[in-house]
Formats: structure tokens, sequence, C-alpha cells
């Protein structure tokens, strides 16, 4: 299949940049939901010739490819879009912005919990009387 060379660097760019893709299998969707210009179609079988150079790994679930970059992957499109080697796909980043572990609140987290949950404090809902199962029939 043809697939026009814009299309093709505006799915390797997305795909590079994120380092994950999703494709509905719907060969009749006339765009991709994520990426302007090329149609799911071309979309898909830009997924299949990658996976079979083994640049991609696919998983197929309830009618949606999960795509996901390879290290061998990453340094291809790095060639092919002419990027440096500094420039990593999302899923590589490493997140520096996170604190160690959040200050929880004593407040919210004191006492025994929910009482619904306890057997506590709930038997002016449910009456102590009443009902047909688990004993507390006529």
């Amino acid at each position: 299949m043809f697939i026009p060379k814009s299309h093709r660097i505006a799915v390797f760019k997305y795909l590079f940049s994120e380092g994950v893709l999703v494709v509905k299998k719907d060969t009749v969707s006339s765009t991709h939901p994520h990426i302007e210009g090329p149609t799911n179609l071309e979309v898909l079988m830009l997924v299949k010739s990658l996976q079979s150079r083994g640049y991609v790994r696919v998983t197929f679930n309830w009618q949606y490819n999960y795509v996901y970059l390879t290290p061998e992957g990453i340094e291809y499109l790095r060639t092919y879009l002419a990027l440096p080697a500094e420039v990593v796909p999302a899923t590589h980043r490493k997140v520096t912005g996170r604190p160690e572990g959040r200050e929880r609140d004593d407040e919210k987290f004191a006492g025994e919990g929910r009482a619904a949950f306890r057997g506590g404090n709930d038997r002016e809902y449910r009456g102590r009387s009443g009902g047909f199962g688990r004993g507390g029939g006529l």
C-alpha cells in the first residue's frame, strides 16, 4: 500500500514522542483520532510493517491494537526522523518532580474506618428484626 511520506512521518513522530500508540481495527474510518492526516488503515499498515521488522510490540485486545516501541524501534525512528540521542519517548523519560512520599491527613485516616463496613453504627438503617434471609426471618 502506498502511504504518502507526510503521513508516514506524522505517524512516526507521534509514535516516537509518546512511545505507545492505540489503533482501532477499523479500516473504513477516514482519520485516526490522535494523528492528523493519515487514515486509520494507513496507521494499521505502518504498524504492521514496523511489527514485522521487530521495531514495535503489538497487543491486540477487543478490536484495538496497543503498540509499544522496542529499543530497536527507538533507534530506527531516531535515525529515520533525524533526532538527537537526547530525545527519548515519553514512556522512557524519568519523572523528576514527583515527591517521595505524600503527607497523609491524620484526621482522614484516624479511627476505625467506615462503620458501615465494620458492622457497627448501621443498626438504625437495617433494623434488628425482619427479613427472610440469614436467620432473621419469620
